[in-house]
C-alpha cells in the first residue's frame, strides 16, 4: 500500500530468491560525465544511471555549454549517454549551475570550472547549501582561484582565468569528505604542471579516491594515491565508450534482504574485481553469517537461517553509504553490533547516525549513539515491530529501512519520493522480489 507521503512495505513472507537489477553508479556516472566532457572528442556511457542526482550534472554540463544526450526511457533499451568532450575548457563564459541535491556535483564542479575563464554561479537545494564545503573552498584559494562563497558553503562564485597559474601543491584535509580531494584530482590532468594534493589528516573513503583514478585512467589520465599524497601528473582526457557497472550501495540493499530473510540474491554485473568500494559490505554480511559467491560479472549473497545472523563490530569508514544497511541488517542479528570509523556522516544529506538510531527505535530497536558511529542491539529480529520511519530527504534512509519491511509488518517509510535521487527505480525493484 502506498500514498504520495508513504510506502508501508508489505513482507514478503517467505525467503527472497532471484535475479536483482540494479542501476548504474551514480559515483561512476557523475565522474564518467564531468570527464568525459573535459575530454577531447566524444564518448559513449553504456549503462549510466539516470537520477536526479546524474541529471544535476547533466543539466549543470549543457549549461556549461557541452552536448550530452540522454536516450528517453522508452527508447533507452541498449542506448548510451552521448557526450561532446570540450576539451578542457568550458565553452560558456557565464554559467548559472544548480547541483540540487548531488554532493557529488558540488565538490566536483568547482575545480574544473577554474580551468573556464569567466564567471560562474554554482548553488543547491537548501539541503545541499547545509553540506560543508569549505575545506575544498579554501584549497582552490590557496591554489589562486579566485572564489568567493557563503561562509563555506553554497552557493559559490568563481571567477576563472584558468589553471595556468594554479600552483603545484595544496594541502586540504581527508577526514570531512573524500568528494573534495576527487574533484581536484579530476580537474588537475589539465593543469600545465599537474597537482600534488597533500593531506593533513587521515583520509577517509579512500576507495572513492582510487574510484576515481581509476575513472581518470579509463579516460587517459593518471593519478597516484598515497597515504599522504595524491599526485596527479599534467595530461589530458580522450573520448572512449565506457561501461557504467551496477551502483554497489544501490546493492547492499538487496543482499541485505537476502541475508535477513534467509534467502538469496544476486546481482549481475557486479563481480568480485569491481571498482566500488562498497561492494565490500558483502564481506561485512559474510562475516556475520552470510555466504557470498561472485564471478567476474556477478555476486550473490545467501542468507543464514532467520534470526541467526551473528552480531559484528567493523570499521565503515571506506564503506560509510553502506552504514545505513549495515544497521538495519544488525538488528536482526543476535548479540550488540558496532559500526564505527563514520563520524562524517553526521554531515551527509542528513545527520545518517542519528537518524539510524532514531529509525531503529521507531522500530522496537535498542540502539545509541557513539562518537563515530553507533551500537545497535539485536535480538534476531525478535524485538522488531511496526513504525513510520522518518527519512529526513535522505535516499539510503529510506532504502535501508525498506529491507526491515521485507520481515516486518507495518513498517512505513514517509517520503518515499526522495529515493528518486539515486535510484528512481527502487520500489519497483523491491516489489520485484515477490516475483
Amino acid at each position: 500500500m502506498s500514498g504520495a507521503d508513504a510506502v508501508v512495505v508489505e513482507p514478503l513472507g517467505r525467503p527472497t530468491h532471484g535475479v536483482v537489477a540494479i542501476p548504474g553508479s551514480k559515483s561512476l556516472t557523475n565522474r564518467a560525465l564531468l570527464t568525459a566532457a573535459l575530454a577531447e572528442g566524444t564518448s559513449r556511457l553504456h549503462g549510466a544511471l539516470v537520477a536526479d542526482d546524474t541529471e544535476a550534472m547533466v543539466d549543470c554540463l549543457r549549461r556549461l555549454g557541452v552536448e550530452v544526450l540522454v536516450p528517453t526511457p522508452e527508447a533507452a533499451g541498449g542506448q548510451a549517454v552521448s557526450v561532446a568532450g570540450c576539451g578542457g575548457r568550458w565553452p560558456a563564459a557565464t554559467a548559472e549551475l544548480d547541483a540540487r541535491q548531488a554532493g557529488t556535483v558540488a565538490r566536483f564542479l568547482p575545480p574544473t570550472l577554474a580551468l573556464g575563464r569567466g564567471r560562474y554561479l554554482l548553488d543547491g537545494s537548501a539541503q545541499l547549501r547545509a553540506r560543508p564545503l569549505g575545506p575544498l573552498l579554501d584549497a582552490m584559494a590557496d591554489l589562486g582561484t579566485d572564489v568567493r562563497h557563503a561562509g563555506g558553503h553554497l552557493p559559490v562564485t568563481i571567477e576563472a582565468r584558468g589553471a595556468d597559474g594554479w600552483t603545484e601543491e595544496v594541502a586540504i584535509r581527508g577526514d570531512v569528505s573524500s568528494q573534495f580531494i576527487s574533484g581536484l584530482m579530476l580537474a588537475a590532468p589539465l593543469t600545465p604542471r599537474g597537482l600534488r594534493v597533500r593531506l593533513t589528516t587521515p583520509l577517509v573513503s579512500r576507495p572513492y579516491l582510487e574510484l576515481t583514478a581509476a575513472v581518470m585512467a579509463s579516460f587517459g589520465a593518471a593519478a597516484d594515491v598515497g597515504a599522504e599524497v595524491v599526485a596527479v601528473p599534467p595530461g589530458r582526457y580522450a573520448g572512449r565508450d565506457y561501461v557504467v557497472e551496477p551502483d554497489a550501495s544501490a546493492a547492499s540493499y538487496f543482499f541485505a534482504a537476502a541475508a535477513i530473510t534467509g534467502g538469496s540474491v544476486t546481482v549481475e554485473g557486479l563481480g568480485a574485481g569491481s571498482l566500488q568500494g562498497d561492494r565490500a559490505f558483502v564481506d561485512v554480511l559474510a562475516a556475520m553469517g552470510a555466504t557470498v559467491t561472485a564471478g567476474a560479472d556477478w555476486t550473490r549473497v545467501d542468507g543464514p537461517p532467520p534470526g541467526t545472523l551473528r552480531a559484528v563490530e567493523v570499521d565503515m569508514a571506506d564503506i560509510s553509504d553502506t552504514a545505513p544497511t549495515f544497521a538495519v541488517a544488525a538488528a536482526f542479528a543476535q548479540g550488540t553490533s558496532r559500526a564505527r570509523g563514520i563520524g562524517f556522516i553526521r554531515a551527509k544529506e542528513s545527520d545518517r547516525i542519528a537518524a539510524v538510531v532514531a529509525g531503529l527505535a521507531a522500530l522496537g530497536v535498542e540502539a545509541v549513539e557513539e562518537a563515530d558511529g553507533f551500537a545497535v542491539c539485536g535480538r534476531g529480529g525478535a524485538a522488531l515491530h511496526g513504525g513510520a520511519i522518518e527519512t529526513y530527504d535522505d535516499h539510503r534512509i529510506a532504502m535501508s529501512f525498506a529491507m526491515a519491511g521485507v520481515v516486518v509488518p507495518g513498517v512505513q517509510i514517509l517520503d518515499p519520493g526522495c529515493v528518486a535521487k539515486t535510484f528512481p527505480g527502487f520500489w519497483t525493484a523491491l516489489e520485484a522480489l515477490r516475483g
